[in-house]
């Protein structure tokens, strides 16, 4: 029941969202194994750890309370100090104040608990600055990116035993996102043995975050991450550890463990088989031009026709954005059919300025384009440099998946897009490579090394799209023909928006019939992937973007 002095708002403004009885339970079950074990919640609230750690000690048959939190919220501190009371633990201690800022005291056996869940947006300030200096102190530099749980996972490994035990609940973002990378690292390098428990719906009331449990113990590190998952959590009594990640490189993402084994070993056999190789085995991958201002260099061609430009005023892009890229090629009349939309298909990029580009130039420094950052560092500020032409666009902010799409009428392009350069002898394959690459190992491997955004949006940097797993240029030679026949009935597909059905068709020619991919395996791919990209969208939602505590 809510009071005046803790509302929903004020408990979500400072991360504070309570944990299920069963999870609480469980965490202390595992992490408390001695009647001798002294037990740390770092940031209690109204003690949903340290009561069943309490009860924990008591069933163990220890005669007097080891059980200490911390709290910056006086009145849950307080309201905790009441309920430990009513329990039979008065002398537990909680003390009000930020933990973050509390010197590391190496004496506990197990530290257990919920940090709070402040999205980078609002923990800020000298509490940003506290928690970054915690981490610091233990050799660990976040970013400022950073969400508030980062910090605190550090920290309370600073007030562990040797053999102690760190037992929390963190949001998946442990998993993947990149400010967490160094979180990820620090936990293989501080820890003996690292598990993680996963679950397969949420199951933290009102709150859409996803969250995963993290078991952590004794030190000298370990290269290996120990997977449990549990559909819910009254299933956590039956829990085993039957799967296993190994990080392929320092910091890597643990994505993987989010994926189901028979798919992951059928897509590292592709690729010990040379069956998918990296994008970057075909080309080099390159981000595209910048204006310094869209709104004043991008141009329809009603736009340019009404300033009196002459066609070498003007260069023709890809307009910004990248919808119009999701049928595997970009065709003249596609093209044209943009600029009759009013889509800004066209650069100002004049190398020798016509009367009527004088006249633009002028009033582009009339409204002061020419201070633009960008603009300012060129000469003249008006001469945007752009790339060569690209053999494929790719589109690397993505709602559903990255896609390929060919560049047969050499247009150039903005950083609203990538560009892919096709290596000598593979020019000829721009339109099947954008077809073939509409696979569900692919878009699997999209949502593994990509970046997921505000919003749900899956955001590939050229790094991430060169390590792409596409069909491997052995492959697209050998179904060369049979992906020319299915071009145009995969292209009417998604120009009608039916993504699913053009992907299953390319599943059956690439995966099935051109790899021998059984349709079990190929099935059990796409519900992976489906599961990342339903996750990633989920996280993106509304919902998802509230501050709390998960």
């Amino acid at each position: 029941m809510e009071t005046e002095f803790d509302s929903a708002e004020l408990r979500k403004a400072r991360g504070a969202f309570f944990t299920p009885p069963e999870v609480c339970d469980f965490v202390v079950r595992w992490a408390i194994r001695s009647s001798d074990d002294a037990v740390l919640e770092p940031s209690c609230g109204e003690a949903a750890f340290m009561l069943p750690a309490a009860r924990r000690l008591t069933t163990l048959g220890a005669e007097v309370s080891r059980v200490a939190g911390y709290e910056l919220h006086e009145p849950s501190a307080k309201r905790a100090r009441h309920l430990l009371a009513l329990a039979g633990v008065p002398d537990a201690q909680v003390r009000v104040g930020d933990f973050l800022a509390a010197a590391p005291e190496p004496r506990y056996s197990a530290v257990v608990g919920n940090p709070p869940y402040i999205r980078y947006q609002g923990f800020h300030g000298e509490a940003r600055a506290t928690g970054l200096r915690a981490a610091l102190a233990q050799g660990v530099r976040l970013t400022n990116l950073a969400s508030s749980w980062a910090s605190f996972v550090v920290h309370s490994a600073a007030f562990l035993t040797p053999s102690g035990r760190l037992a929390l609940v963190l949001p998946a973002e442990l998993l993947s996102s990149n400010y967490a990378a160094e979180i990820r690292e620090f936990l293989l390098a501080r820890f003996a043995s690292v598990k993680l428990v996963l679950f397969d719906r949420h199951v933290f009331p009102r709150v859409q975050t996803e969250a995963v449990l993290l078991l952590a113990e004794g030190t000298g590190g370990t290269e290996v991450v120990s997977i449990g998952r549990v559909h819910k959590a009254s299933d956590l009594d039956g829990l085993t550890f039957d799967l296993s990640l190994q990080p392929s490189k320092s910091g890597g993402k643990w994505t993987h463990a989010l994926v189901d084994p028979l798919a992951t070993s059928a897509i590292e056999e592709l690729t010990s088989v040379s069956a998918f190789s990296e994008l970057a085995a075909w080309g080099r991958i390159s981000l595209g031009g910048v204006t310094g201002n869209n709104k004043f260099f991008t141009l329809s061609p009603n736009r340019a026709a009404d300033l009196g430009l002459s066609r070498s005023d003007t260069t023709r892009i890809s307009p910004p954005g990248s919808g119009h890229l999701r049928a595997l090629s970009l065709s003249r009349a596609a093209y044209m059919r943009l600029g009759k939309e009013d889509q800004a298909t066209l650069l100002f990029s004049p190398r020798n300025p016509s009367a009527a580009a004088m006249r633009y130039i002028k009033q582009g420094e009339q409204k002061k384009v020419h201070e633009a950052f960008k603009c300012r560092v060129r000469d003249p500020w008006w001469r945007v440099p752009m790339p060569s032409a690209p053999s494929l666009f790719f589109t690397y902010m993505n709602a559903q998946t990255p896609q390929l799409c060919a560049n047969p009428l050499g247009l150039q392009h903005l950083n609203s897009l990538h560009g892919l350069y096709l290596s000598e002898g593979f020019s000829q394959f721009a339109d099947v490579l954008a077809l073939a690459s509409l696979n569900s190992v692919t878009m699997l491997s999209a949502e593994i090394v990509g970046r997921s955004y505000g919003g749900g949006i899956l955001k590939m940097e050229p790094r991430e799209a060169a390590a792409l797993a596409v069909p491997a240029p052995a492959v697209v030679t050998m179904l060369t023909d049979s992906l020319s026949d299915l071009f145009p009935r995969a292209k009417r597909l998604l120009q009608a928006g039916q993504l699913a059905e053009a992907v299953s068709l390319v599943d059956r020619l690439v995966l099935e019939d051109g790899m021998g991919v059984s349709s079990e395996i190929v099935s059990e791919i796409r519900r992976s992937r489906n599961l990342l990209a339903h996750r990633r969208q989920t996280r993106g939602s509304k919902k998802a973007a509230e501050t709390g505590r998960t």
